[in-house]
């Protein structure tokens, strides 16, 4: 029973010290950053009621877990500010590590399945691309 306890008495300091090196790695050590931003912009028909505008937000924010090289992604209701005031109704913004990310969502098939189930709702979409400068 000795010889447990002595062997227990080493092993725990080291699982330790292991673990606390192994989260000083993970905060210090860079991360690749990001490179490009899309920006998708939808406006709605006429008609088409909140639930189908909430049910859209919700469907992309899941649609958009599907693609793995996203790494941020945000989305809101377009704040009405006068002279476009009726141009786009929501915008979503995703953040993707490289350009080949970027270029795999827009091939994606969620997504491609996602265009065809919500299209009939979009009056007009804006879809764009650009870099994000350090």
């Amino acid at each position: 029973m000795k010889t447990r306890n002595k062997t227990l008495g080493y092993l725990v300091p080291v699982f330790a010290l292991c673990v606390f090196m192994l989260i000083i790695y993970g905060a210090y050590v860079p991360h690749k950053p990001a490179e490009i931003q899309r920006v998708v912009c939808i406006k709605f028909k006429a008609g088409t009621t909140n639930e189908d505008v909430e049910k859209h937000l919700r469907d992309f924010a899941i649609m958009k877990n599907a693609v793995k090289d996203v790494v941020a992604y945000s989305a809101g209701h377009v704040q009405k500010s006068g002279v476009d005031e009726n141009q786009f109704d929501v915008i979503h913004y995703l953040t993707f590590r490289t350009k080949e990310g970027a270029q795999q969502y827009a091939a994606n098939s969620d997504r491609k399945a996602f265009v065809k189930t919500n299209q009939a709702n979009w009056d007009n979409v804006l879809e764009m691309n650009s870099n994000i400068e350090k």
